[in-house]
């Protein structure tokens, strides 16, 4: 492989956990805030929106809905939003009735490409943050509980949570975890269509995972990669937020 200082940042990346409880400056946030506005946007329409959590009361509140305690220790938090809210907003100023039916800013598309946007800017920022010697962990748990989110960070309608950040100086070291194989994820031209082949090397990568887990938790031990695909692929997750397809949770959500 080629290596650069950017490369062996992504390489490298790890969720962190457990932060110092040092502050993160005002010059580290407006950086790392500026990188995520840089990321790619669908038609430049910038349809996504970041709240920055500072208010104790309100962190404590996201670590009860990601039901990790952690979250409420991270030095800096954002929720990502998909926001087309403020863009109705500038539509309505320009005259265009957001009411009618040839408006499609609350159109599915545009809500998956804004939920894109959003990603991609959260991942700017995580990037960064790595890459100043800071640790991250993404917390798609905040979904455990979105109405109670939308709620407590008041989003209004047009828009909806869509990935959490917690940023801080790591207070940990813990090992990478592996990766599945190149020919399993990455192919060419077509979608294989012989998936015994595509799986071949899938119980090499079931021990590795195994091992990483018995490594991490001994107290714990893990299911195989294979196992909790299996387990994950069935309606045990009735409940959890993520399991209801977006049709059933709504874009169009008024407060």
């Amino acid at each position: 492989m080629i290596h650069n200082a950017t490369i062996d940042t992504l390489l490298n990346r790890r969720s962190i956990r457990k932060f110092k409880p040092d502050p993160i400056d005002d010059d580290t946030v407006a950086t790392l805030e500026t990188v995520a506005q840089h990321a790619a946007s669908s038609q430049f329409l910038n349809d996504w929106s970041a709240i920055r959590i500072t208010d104790p009361a309100v962190k404590q509140k996201m670590a009860e809905f990601g039901h990790q305690p952690y979250i409420a220790t991270a030095p800096l938090l954002y929720v990502f939003v998909l926001d087309e809210h403020r863009n109705a907003a500038v539509a309505a100023s320009k005259g265009v009735d957001t009411d009618s039916d040839t408006f499609t800013l609350n159109a599915s598309y545009r809500f998956a490409q804004a939920q894109n946007d959003a990603v991609l800017a959260l991942h700017a920022m995580e990037t960064a943050a790595y890459s100043l010697g800071l640790g991250c962990v993404i917390l798609g748990s905040l979904l455990n509980d979105v109405r109670g989110l939308i709620d407590v960070l008041q989003l209004p309608k047009y828009t909806y949570p869509v990935l959490g950040l917690a940023i801080g100086k790591p207070d940990q070291e813990p090992a990478l975890k592996p990766r599945m194989p190149r020919s399993m994820q990455f192919f060419e031209n077509a979608y294989p269509a012989d998936d015994e082949a595509t799986l071949a090397p899938l119980a090499a990568f079931d021990e590795a995972v195994h091992q990483y887990y018995d490594l991490r938790n001994t107290d714990r031990p893990v299911d195989a990669f294979s196992d909790q695909i299996a387990k994950n692929a069935t309606a045990d997750m009735a409940g959890h937020a993520m399991a209801a397809p977006v049709r059933d949770q709504g874009f169009r959500l008024d407060r």
